[in-house]
Order: structure tokens, then C-alpha cells, then sequence
């Protein structure tokens, strides 16, 4: 439920079209402006760090006896599935209550560094994946929209997405990356990026037969908002 609210959360800037005369919408800025793609790539790097910790520990480590490969990983040799200390350790959330109050440090480094690791990722997706202001603001241009109040100009539309989309991106950031190693610590079924995806697969399908109901029941403002 909390996912969902939070999916929910957005700001809404008026835009009003310069083709069709007395068209007005608004432009969505959610809080988790970089969807979940964040988490999946602080998840890919995570599960390619303890693959790369394994590898290293089966072949010049196997029994844990190296001091500068235990700083970095240490397993146990009848069951190496996940890092008994080390760096790695620390990498990798507890996945029960019981295993978070033997050990509350693991657990608060483990929320800390993969919400700051999303974070970090959320910056980058923005400037990476064509979500910065720049390009918010030439889309929305490119669109025939305009902001009431603004000029019709990439500069001025770009100093008023500038206002929300970098606040947005690392608050998002912060929230989805929380949410995620919450989930993992408190052992959610799925685990947090799991929940994550599935609420957003079902946000955009319900958005989408929205959009569908739009097409069928009011064709004329399909075709206006260029959806036929």
C-alpha cells in the first residue's frame, strides 16, 4: 500500500497546447521520476560484486584463511551461497528479524549504502536516459505545449523544470532505495525489488486501459490529444 501511495505522489505542472486552442493538460512530475530503473541497476550491480566475491574466494581463498581476501569476503565452505564477513557482508541485506537483531550494524550499513547506491544511480539515469530538464523541456516543445506564464523557449521551460526534477530525483531516489532495503531486510516476499516492479507493471497497466477506455468511449479527444 505504502508503494502504491507513493507511485501516486506527483507534482503537476499546467501546459496548455499551441495548435489546438483551448487545449489544457498538465505535466506530471512524479516522485519517483526514474521509476524503478535505479533499483534495478543497483541490484545488478550488487549480484555482480558477490558473483565476482565468490569466484575470488573459490579460487584463492576457499578457506577463508587469506587475511586481505577476508577483508573483502568471507565464506562458509559447506554452504557458499552468501558472504559470512567481510566487505561483502555488509552488501548483503539479512532477510529475516531474527538474523537483523543479531546483527542491527549489517542491517543499517546494507539501507545506507544501497540507498545511497540508487541515489547515485537515479542522478545518473536522468542525465543518461534523456529525463534531465534540457530534455524535458525540448520534448514538451517538440510537442506544440507550452507552460502559461513562459516563454515558448527551451531556456525558460528548462529554468522551471529545474525547480522540481533535481529535488525530485534524489528525494525519489532516497524513498525508493529505503523502500527497497526495507523490503529486503524485512525478508518481503519477492524481496524489494521484486514488490517495486510488480507495482509499477500494474500502475502502468491500469494506466494504460485508461488510455484504451479514452480511445473507445471519447474518440474526438483521442484524436485531439493525437492518440488516432
Amino acid at each position: 500500500a505504502s508503494i502504491v501511495y507513493v507511485q501516486g505522489i506527483h507534482i503537476d505542472i499546467p501546459i496548455i497546447s499551441t495548435k489546438y486552442r483551448g487545449f489544457k493538460a498538465v505535466y506530471p512530475i512524479k516522485l519517483l521520476y526514474t521509476s524503478n530503473i535505479p533499483v534495478i541497476l543497483a541490484s545488478a550491480l550488487l549480484a555482480n560484486a558477490i558473483f565476482m566475491g565468490q569466484m575470488l574466494w573459490a579460487n584463492y581463498n576457499p578457506q577463508n584463511s587469506n587475511p586481505l581476501f577476508n577483508s573483502l569476503a568471507q565464506y562458509d565452505p559447506e554452504n557458499p551461497q552468501s558472504p559470512t564477513g567481510g566487505i561483502l557482508y555488509y552488501m548483503t541485506p539479512p532477510r529475516s528479524l531474527e538474523t537483523t537483531a543479531q546483527d542491527p550494524v549489517r542491517a543499517g550499513v546494507y539501507v545506507i549504502f544501497l540507498t545511497t547506491i540508487v541515489t547515485i544511480f537515479g542522478k545518473l539515469w536522468v542525465e543518461l536516459g534523456g529525463l534531465s530538464p534540457k530534455a524535458a523541456a525540448k520534448n514538451l516543445l517538440d510537442a506544440d505545449v507550452q507552460v502559461p506564464g513562459f516563454r515558448r523557449s527551451e531556456w525558460s521551460v528548462e529554468t522551471l523544470l529545474n525547480r522540481y526534477i533535481p529535488s525530485v530525483t534524489i528525494i525519489g531516489g532516497v524513498v525508493i532505495g529505503l523502500l527497497a532495503a526495507t523490503s529486503d531486510v524485512l525478508n518481503v516476499f519477492g524481496s524489494g525489488i521484486g514488490i517495486l516492479l510488480m507495482v509499477d507493471i500494474l500502475v502502468n497497466y491500469y494506466n494504460l486501459l485508461v488510455r484504451e477506455q479514452v480511445d473507445i468511449h471519447m474518440p474526438k479527444l483521442a484524436a485531439l490529444i493525437g492518440r488516432k
